[in-house]
């Protein structure tokens, strides 16, 4: 007889994709295999996420190391589940909330606490003989009552295959400041399958590369989630080597493949000011980031800006999504951080109408699953992500496909952390079960 009843929990400091410690943790049900789940770190991160725990020693990883994180997974974290039924998730994840009582979970540690939540799905997986994304299929049908809409398609009502979001040129602390922008992606919203999409993902970051060393610059060297990094002369340079490449593809800008910007524009808001150092140290104010965010996609196939305002500017990102939300998709994902307090926030202000989705920003499935379902119920796109420092884990592909998202933003092609996850899509196309909606998601704003 199946018993999913939790009798070991524990946990280690292990490294991601920046040589960074980071915790795993494994769970196991009476008689199975764990489960293991690797909790990302990010870079580029929002004030409002909730705290990644670190032990702050000097004299040991410059202060990163998460020796407490884990000792918390192996002290009171696991007294608290051990003997839990690993199939309930919602129950596990208010365990987690209530034992460590912060806003943030600052004091267990949102890594610790991401942890342990993951990998309770991999042991209920493992106790049950079936594979992670029924299991996060299984998870996202207690939460998801999706009905069918018109702006956004109908993400969430069926497990899917996710339109890539992939960088091909990276900036911003992805890239050591060398662009003020932070990455530059594209979305081959025209081909009719995953594979597909992928392979002409791959051709276009080829191409890009070429067309950077012909040029003089880096078309080698990559940053944090495996973009070109080139000193260009100006961030809109970027734009115009992401067309060229595409047209060298042999595609159809705006029609095969469109354009997406992380603005991250946190990074360079100070004082009520957005500052460019790229070209020239211009300081505008929202409405000219506004403008020049407009032009662009007047002369770029752009369908995509996220973080386009500071997470704090409110009126900036409402006249951006009045002026830009009926063509272009408005991330937010600072000023959200997966957080369904933020996101309801923005939807009764009229601002975005789109969520970046990232597990450690607000630290449980359950409330990763509560900001989805809260998206999807008020016509906003989630649009799942990976974080720039990454490991071989592969959850977010399952979760992806599993909850019927639609899209999924991981990084580039270059490095081995974001191909586990593409890799793990290709896998998962083999399988009739799941559907590949793709472009169509965007017709309404496409057309």
């Amino acid at each position: 007889m199946t018993s999913t009843r939790i009798q070991n929990v524990h946990a280690r400091e292990v490294f991601d994709s920046r040589g960074r410690p980071t915790v795993e943790v494994e769970i196991a049900c009476e008689g199975y295999r764990a489960g293991r789940a690797i909790v990302p770190s990010g870079a580029s991160t929002g004030v409002f996420e909730a705290l990644e725990l670190r032990d702050g020693d000097a004299d040991r990883l410059q202060g990163l190391g998460v020796r407490r994180a884990v000792e918390n997974v192996n002290s009171e974290i696991r007294s608290a589940l051990v003997g839990q039924n690993a199939t309930d998730q919602q129950t596990i994840d208010q365990l987690l909330i209530e034992l460590d009582g912060t806003p943030n979970k600052s004091r267990l540690g949102a890594n610790a606490i991401l942890g342990a939540s993951l990998a309770a799905v991999y042991a209920a997986a493992e106790a049950e003989d079936v594979r992670p994304v029924d299991q996060f299929r299984f998870i996202w049908n207690e939460h998801s009552t999706r009905v069918s809409s018109g702006r956004t398609g109908n993400p969430g009502l069926a497990s899917c295959l996710p339109l890539p979001m992939v960088n091909m040129i990276s900036g911003g602390k992805h890239a050591g400041g060398n662009l003020d922008f932070q990455d530059y992606l594209i979305l081959p919203v025209g081909a009719t399958s995953y594979p597909q999409a992928f392979e002409w993902i791959v051709t276009v970051y080829q191409h890009v590369g070429r067309l950077l060393t012909k040029s003089g610059f880096e078309g080698v060297l990559v940053g944090d989630e495996g973009g070109y990094g080139p000193k260009l002369a100006s961030n809109e340079q970027a734009l115009d080597f992401v067309v060229a490449g595409i047209e060298a593809a042999g595609l159809r800008p705006g029609e095969d493949v469109c354009i997406g910007l992380d603005v991250a524009s946190a990074h360079f808001h100070h004082e009520g000011k957005y500052r460019l150092a790229a070209t020239g140290e211009e300081e505008l104010i929202a409405s000219e980031v506004i403008n020049l965010l407009e032009d662009w996609v007047n002369r770029y196939p752009i369908i995509s800006i996220e973080d386009g305002l500071d997470e704090n500017d409110w009126d900036g990102w409402q006249e951006l999504t009045q002026r830009l939300g009926d063509r272009v998709q408005l991330i937010g994902d600072d000023l959200f951080v997966t957080n369904k307090e933020r996101l309801q926030r923005g939807i009764d202000s009229g601002v975005a109408n789109s969520v970046l989705i990232k597990l450690n920003q607000i630290g449980t499935l359950t409330e990763t699953l509560q900001a989805m379902k809260l998206a999807l119920e008020n016509d906003y796109w989630p649009v799942v992500s990976a974080r720039s420092g990454e490991t071989e884990d592969t959850t977010i592909a399952d979760l992806v496909v599993a909850t019927g998202a639609g899209q999924l933003k991981v990084g580039s092609v270059a490095r081995s952390e974001r191909l586990a996850k593409y890799n793990q899509l290709l896998r998962l196309s083999e399988c009739d079960a799941f559907s590949y909606v793709g472009g169509a998601i965007f017709d309404a704003i496409r057309n």
